[in-house]
């Protein structure tokens, strides 16, 4: 039996690489220690499950050393105050994913002679970011108590996602990778990032995140986007703080200013005390969660650091205990909504009624096939065969 000498040190690399320990692998490959210690050497076959279940390139598995996994875009996550070192198969493949995405609906607004979008890097790191977040608001057609329209804070992350794809934004939250629920993202490794393109701009929000982060990460990406290519990139922000660079401190402050504009925050909240009361107030009135109003409050000066962190401990885990209880799994094609979108969909989906590309091919870029496809088509209003 043929066996293959694999550097120990690329198996270790692929196992950790995709978070797993040895004891995670052991039944499926008992003699992995002796693998990575150089007391054994797999099998052809053994070597190709190995990169099957890591989810690792067959060919990685064959260098003489650790590849350098570069992510394809730039790197603005400080979680922890530490920026991380390892990049998950899952984010990588998430961000190929978009940009693919991306670069179909470029090319195919472009051919359609569709115009750019003015909005697009029309901020720069100079301008007053609280003024960029106003602007932002009077894009999306939103007036200052906009969120008041809106029955739960909830159903705000949807309002406002629709909004920002009905300017041309692609506006994707997903919590696992295209359709894979077996492949789920890690809301500790990344929030949300943005591709930024004039005419097929993208923003990605971690659906694995709780949904009270998910509202503040959706107006801190579509504020990259008005950076242009100085604002794409990948974003991680501990308990809702700013970043140590001036990419992340300008949209933490123009997505603040968005969601609860300063002069309302400080209309409302003058008498804080020592009550929690007043989060909740003023949360329900802008629709956001209680830790985007103490993360506003801090900013303002109207709490202490440490009275924002004891608000953000409880409130997350709080939420996490009722995720975590929560059953059912919801609708398959209203979730599609979110993971694929319904801009990114109609276009496919016209091409493909049009003939200008393959149904194969429009299976394969929203991730649904055969009927699934059909199914979703119809439920966005498309006359389907």
């Amino acid at each position: 039996m043929n066996r293959i000498d694999a550097n120990p040190a690329v198996l270790r690399w692929a196992r950790e690489r995709a978070g797993l320990g040895c004891d995670d692998l052991q039944d499926r490959f008992p003699k992995l220690a002796d693998w990575e210690a150089g007391l054994a050497r797999p099998t052809f076959r053994q070597l190709e499950n190995f990169a099957k279940v890591t989810r690792t390139p067959f060919g990685f598995l064959f260098l003489s050393e650790p590849p350098q996994m570069r992510l394809p875009l730039a790197d603005f996550r400080t979680i922890r105050n530490r920026r991380p070192r390892a990049v998950s198969p899952e984010l990588i493949d998430t961000i190929y994913l978009m940009q693919r995405r991306q670069a179909w609906l470029r090319q195919e607004r472009i051919d359609g002679e569709v115009e750019p979008l003015d909005f697009v890097g029309a901020a720069r790191l100079t301008d007053d970011p609280a003024a960029t977040g106003q602007r932002m608001r009077y894009k999306l057609g939103f007036t200052d108590v906009w969120a008041n329209q809106v029955p739960s804070w909830q159903a705000a992350v949807g309002a406002l996602r629709a909004r920002i794809e009905n300017i041309g934004v692609m506006a994707v939250i997903n919590g696992i990778v295209g359709n894979n629920t077996r492949r789920k993202l890690d809301e500790r490794e990344f929030r949300g990032f943005a591709l930024s393109d004039p005419y097929a701009p993208l923003i990605f929000v971690n659906g694995a995140d709780a949904k009270s982060a998910q509202m503040f990460t959706l107006a801190h990406e579509f504020a990259h986007l008005w950076l242009g290519d100085a604002g794409e990139g990948l974003s991680g922000f501990d308990r809702l703080q700013p970043g140590d660079g001036a990419v992340e401190r300008f949209c933490d402050q123009a997505a603040a200013e968005f969601l609860a504009p300063a002069a309302e925050i400080r209309r409302m909240g003058c008498e804080v005390g020592d009550s929690d009361v007043v989060f909740d107030k003023l949360a329900r009135r802008f629709k956001v969660s209680p830790i985007v109003i103490g993360r506003r409050m801090l900013d303002l000066g109207l709490i202490e650091r440490t009275r924002f962190f004891v608000l953000y401990e409880r409130y997350t885990q709080d939420e996490r205990r009722k995720t975590h209880t929560k059953t059912g799994g919801g609708d398959f094609y209203n979730t599609q909504g979110n993971r694929v979108g319904k801009l990114f969909a109609s276009y496919v989906i016209t091409a493909a009624k049009e003939g200008r590309i393959g149904f194969k091919q429009a299976h394969d870029l929203c991730g649904l096939h055969g009927g699934a496809f059909q199914t979703y088509a119809r439920k966005l209003g498309f006359r389907m065969p």
